[in-house]
């Protein structure tokens, strides 16, 4: 077991999603304060000028509020991807961008698709049914986790408001799910116990021999016996000290 297979903290595990956030804030300061609007660098769906916002639009977002709903969920999924698959993180963040991008130009309105809610909900999706699927507790409380956490954002694949790009939702989700199946082989290991293996054998197992086959335990007695260490008797020496008369010390 390699050391990317394991679950410990790094600073790296918060620092690449902080500078990922920080990004975003920057690039969402540098708009408000010069007044600048970067809108045209979003995705335009089947226009070759729109395949620049598969890169661009997670960075740019139309207000405050839409900058503040995207940052906790992001900065969250993207710091448990990092911490729980170290292995595959930067595949699955990088690819998942492009992926999710290319597909939102792909089947989107013809229209602007800026924000980063559709890399939220490629990483939604990929914690949710990787977890799942790997089999490994871990993993598996994490997905329960993402969602009790986000499992509403589900509600914002379908088109129930023409102001939101659910195709860029939808888009991510599609990929996350995606992602969950191929990269199947490439999480953490789990633990298998030796009554797992395929050569097991109950009757070589010494703690199954202390149950019968009904699975009552036998009370063993043990065949050593305990030896106490033998004392040796105590023995006590007398002297004997013949005292001199009084009428003989003088002599």
């Amino acid at each position: 077991m390699t050391k990317k297979d394991k679950l410990y903290f790094s600073n790296e595990v918060l620092l690449f999603p902080l500078l990922f956030l920080l990004a975003i804030v920057v690039v969402f300061w540098i708009e408000s304060r010069f007044n600048i609007n970067l809108n045209h660098l979003g995705i335009y769906p089947r226009k070759i000028e729109g395949l620049r916002g598969i890169l661009f639009s997670p960075f740019i977002h139309g207000d405050v509020k839409h900058l503040f709903n995207n940052a906790m969920p992001l900065l969250v999924l993207t710091s448990a991807l990092f911490y729980f698959y170290r292995r595959i993180r930067w595949k699955v963040l990088i690819y998942g961008l492009l992926l999710t991008g290319l597909f939102t130009w792909i089947i989107g309105r013809s229209n602007i698709h800026i924000g980063a809610s559709g890399v939220i909900y490629m990483l939604t999706a990929f914690l949710m049914f990787r977890g799942i699927l790997s089999k490994h507790y871990q993993l598996t409380a994490l997905s329960f986790g993402v969602i009790f956490l986000y499992g509403g954002f589900i509600w914002y694949i379908f088109p129930t408001d023409p102001k939101i790009s659910w195709e860029g939702h939808l888009s991510g989700f599609i990929v996350g799910i995606i992602f969950a199946l191929i990269f199947n082989k490439q999480t953490l290991p789990v633990k298998k116990y030796v009554w797992q293996n395929e050569d097991y054998n109950p009757d070589d197992d010494p703690f199954m021999k202390n149950f019968d086959e009904d699975g009552n335990f036998i009370e063993t007695v043990s065949e050593t016996e305990i030896v106490e260490p033998q004392k040796e008797p105590s023995s006590i020496n007398y002297i004997f000290k013949k005292s001199i008369p009084e009428e003989n010390k003088d002599l």
